[in-house]
């Protein structure tokens, strides 16, 4: 075979493989690594950072406490949050059962934080997904989306930002929590 139809027959194959990929990409919903989210019930829009390297997502959160009600463990905290679509600043106490504690290991040591479930909109749907509770004022993103939440989304185009919006109405689909998803 000539080196000619050797590059034709490459050609021909790496551009039908190209195509393939592109059709798996146009199947699913592509998210940029910054994202617009709201935090459901209560609407408000925020930035999400998505971050592969992170395995749980993680929620701005203040004068977190746990406490006892009906003989099962509860978190209180205060979120306190710009709604990036009004600049209005959400503040209201939140209490909800505790999930899990996750404990995180970094260079400053050994840290325990408390796990709760939350709904957030990305794009036209709801997710009931795991959030760490911690202070991130300092941090540029009030919520970090990671790979649990990731992974129900569709793909994740780390090149761009901002590809979709958060749409989400009355008859948005929810995908409720899986408890049986343990990725790591």
């Amino acid at each position: 075979m000539q080196l000619m139809d050797k590059l034709l027959i490459g050609g021909i194959l790496m551009g039908g493989l190209l195509s393939a990929s592109v059709t798996i990409a146009d199947d699913e919903q592509v998210f940029g690594w910054v994202e617009k989210a709201t935090l459901q019930p209560w609407d408000i829009e925020v930035k999400a950072k998505l971050d592969s390297g992170a395995l749980t997502s993680s929620l701005d959160a203040r004068n977190i406490e746990l406490f006892e009600k009906d003989d099962q463990e509860w978190v209180r905290f205060r979120l306190k949050l710009e709604d990036q679509a009004s600049g209005d600043v959400f503040s209201d106490q939140i209490e909800r059962p505790l999930y899990r504690e996750l404990a995180v290991r970094g260079a400053g040591g050994r840290d325990e934080r408390p796990v709760v479930l939350l709904e957030v909109c990305m794009g036209d749907t709801i997710y009931e997904e795991q959030f760490s509770l911690r202070d991130r004022e300092e941090m540029n993103y009030p919520l970090l989306l990671g790979r649990r939440t990731i992974s129900h989304l569709g793909l994740l185009d780390v090149r761009n930002t901002f590809l979709q919006d958060p749409e989400c109405g009355e008859n948005a689909d929810v995908v409720p929590h899986d408890p049986e998803d343990n990725q790591s």
